[in-house]
C-alpha cells in the first residue's frame, strides 16, 4: 500500500475545513491528513485538530510558502493537494490518484474548465479571463495543450515533490508547478472534475488585480528562466527594429547627399542596433547555462532514483 498524504493549505477557512477533512477521510480512510495553518485569525487550526487532522503552522504568509514547507516536511508516496475552501469535491480524488499510482503520470491535475462547471459556478469572471490568458501563454510557450493551469486540486508522486524547488511565495505556486513540470519533462495528466463555488460565509483570499499581476510576472520570469533564447531574441528583435526605424531617415539622407546631419538619430540608431546584438548574445549565453542546468538536474534525478531504490531494499 502506498502511503498517501492529503495536504490542505489554509488561511481563515473555519467555515469549510471540517467538511473538507471529513470528505477526504471518507474517501481515503488510511491517508494522513495535514492542515497547514497560515496565520489564520479564526478557528481553522482548532477545528482541524478537533476533526483529527495533523495540524502544523507556517508563519511565512503566502500559499507558496505553505506548499514549500509541506513538500520539505512530509514524507509519503502519493501527495494529494487540495484547497481548504470546499470547492473541489473529494470523490474525484481516486481518479486523480490512479494515473500517479500506476506510474502513468508524475502529476495529475483536477481540470475545472473542460466540463463548464467553473464557468457556471465562478462569480469572479475576471479570474476566468486570467486563467485563460495564463493557459494560452504557457501552451504557446511550451507547445502543449493543457486545459487548466491554475487549479488547486493536484496529486503528485514523491519524485516530483522531493525534486521541485518551490520559489513562488504566494498564489503563483500553481502556475509555477505547471511550468516546472513542463520544463523538466514530468508527465502530466488532466482529469476533468466538478467545481463548486465557495459556500455562504466563506470568502476568497484572492485579489483579482494584484494576484493577476503576480501571476503575469511569474510567467515572464519563468519564460526568461526556462526559455532565455526565445525571451531575449524577442527583446533583441524589438530593439533592432526600433534601431532600423530610427536609422532609415539617416541612411536615406546619406545616400542622397553623402552627408549626415541627423547626428542624434544616427547615434541613437547605432546604439539600439548594438544593444540588440548584446541582448541576443545574452540570450545565447543564458540558453547554454539553462541546458547545462537541465543536464545537472537529470543527473540529480537519476541519483535520487538510485537512492530511492536502495532505500526500498
Amino acid at each position: 500500500m502506498d502511503k498517501i498524504a492529503v495536504l490542505i493549505p489554509c488561511y481563515n477557512e473555519e467555515v469549510t475545513i471540517e467538511k473538507v477533512i471529513k470528505d477526504f477521510r471518507k474517501e481515503l480512510p488510511s491517508a494522513d491528513i495535514y492542515v497547514y495553518d497560515n496565520n489564520s485569525k479564526d478557528k481553522t487550526a482548532q477545528i482541524a485538530k478537533e476533526n483529527g487532522a495533523i495540524v502544523r503552522h507556517e508563519y511565512k504568509q503566502g500559499k507558496g510558502n505553505v506548499v514549500r514547507s509541506m513538500f520539505y516536511d512530509i514524507d509519503a508516496d502519493i501527495y494529494v493537494m487540495v484547497d481548504g475552501d470546499d470547492t473541489y469535491p473529494a470523490e474525484f480524488v481516486h481518479q486523480l490518484i490512479e494515473p500517479v499510482v500506476q506510474g502513468k503520470a508524475d502529476m495529475a491535475i483536477g481540470d475545472r474548465l473542460s466540463n463548464g462547471t467553473y464557468q457556471k459556478e465562478n462569480k469572479r469572471h475576471f479570474h476566468e479571463f486570467g486563467n485563460n490568458l495564463v493557459k494560452k501563454g504557457i501552451n504557446v510557450l511550451f507547445k502543449t495543450n493543457l486545459k487548466d493551469i491554475m487549479t488547486g486540486y493536484r496529486v503528485f508522486n514523491k519524485k516530483f515533490v522531493k525534486n521541485m524547488p518551490v520559489m513562488s511565495p504566494k498564489f503563483e505556486i500553481e502556475t509555477e508547478m505547471s511550468l516546472y513540470a513542463l520544463d523538466k519533462k514530468f508527465i502530466i495528466e488532466e482529469i476533468p472534475i466538478v467545481y463548486r463555488d465557495r459556500p455562504a460565509g466563506s470568502e476568497s483570499k484572492l485579489n483579482t488585480v494584484s494576484d493577476g499581476i503576480k501571476v503575469i510576472k511569474t510567467i515572464i520570469k519563468m519564460f526568461k528562466n526556462y526559455k532565455p533564447l526565445q525571451f531575449f531574441t524577442i527583446i533583441a528583435s524589438v530593439v533592432f527594429i526600433l534601431g532600423i526605424i530610427v536609422g532609415i531617415p539617416v541612411l536615406v539622407e546619406f545616400f542622397k547627399t553623402h552627408y549626415i546631419t541627423k547626428m542624434p538619430s544616427a547615434i541613437l540608431a547605432t546604439g539600439l542596433v548594438t544593444l540588440s546584438v548584446i541582448i541576443g548574445q545574452c540570450g545565447v549565453i543564458l540558453d547554454t547555462v539553462v541546458k547545462l542546468n537541465r543536464e545537472n538536474y537529470e543527473l540529480n534525478l537519476l541519483r535520487y532514483k538510485q537512492m530511492e531504490e536502495l532505500s526500498k531494499k
